[in-house]
């Protein structure tokens, strides 16, 4: 296990057990592939058949026009998909590209980083993902240790390249997550102190009230997903910490 993470595993894990898929990959051989999260056959092929209208999409659009590599990749779950205009949203940054499946996990990501990052090349990639993985049962430290593997791989293939974590939000359909959410995001922010090339961009506290609760004025009616204003809030987030070309 990564140095940097025996102290926070064993802070919250002291005398238990952790899952089977947070067992560390092994190393990696040959041309780099994903990082293993230890999924049965079973597992892949169901992920395969349903993230594969998804990725087919993405494929196809490369086709009809393939993106330049250095740009700014976002990639993640639904926060990302339903982000209208968020390639025109950080102008002047050139090459931002998104490419957010809903639904998907951090674990997703991880699993198919192959086919999400490898063929963009990007100069920095940011991620929002890790909330969806909370609501199926994940622990903080199964989101913490996901992670890792996606740092790992994206750094296998392209050292240099930034990897900026969006916290995990605080939505309101699932405020009885948000203890699991801020464990989560602690860790992650811990795990990238000290690491230059990544970044942990803050959303989750921007998005609470005086109170400590879920600001419902960002949210659409569904109290999951964002609507204007809260990706308003986001972009001024976040566009000061992507990196320049």
């Amino acid at each position: 296990m990564h140095t940097r993470l025996v102290p926070l595993v064993l802070a919250l894990c002291a005398g238990g057990v952790l899952a089977a898929d947070a067992l560390p990959p092994p190393p990696l051989q040959g041309p780099p592939q994903p990082p293993s999260l230890a999924v049965s056959a079973i597992d892949l092929a169901s992920a395969e058949l349903r993230w594969r209208s998804s990725l087919d999409a993405f494929a196809e659009q490369d086709r009809r026009a393939r993106p330049p590599a250095g740009g700014v990749l976002f990639v993640g779950s639904s926060s990302i998909r339903l982000w209208d205009g968020l390639e025109t949203a950080f102008a002047p940054h050139p090459g931002v590209l998104k490419r957010g499946f809903g639904g998907s996990r951090l674990a997703d990501c991880v699993l198919f980083a192959d086919r999400l990052v490898t063929p963009y090349q990007p100069r920095q990639v940011v991620l929002y993902a890790g909330e969806n993985d909370i609501d199926e049962g994940a622990s903080p430290v199964d989101v913490l240790l996901r992670y890792e593997r996606f740092v790992q791989y994206v750094h296998k293939i392209a050292p240099g390249t930034r990897i900026a974590f969006v916290s995990i939000k605080p939505s309101p359909a699932r405020q009885a997550l948000l203890p699991a959410i801020q464990s989560a995001n602690r860790l992650i922010r811990a795990y990238t102190e000290g690491q230059p090339l990544l970044d942990y961009i803050d959303v989750h506290g921007p998005m609470l009230d005086d109170q400590g609760r879920p600001r419902p004025e960002l949210y659409a009616p569904d109290r999951l997903h964002l609507n204007a204003a809260g990706y308003a809030l986001w972009r001024e987030l976040i566009a000061p910490r992507l990196r320049q070309p």
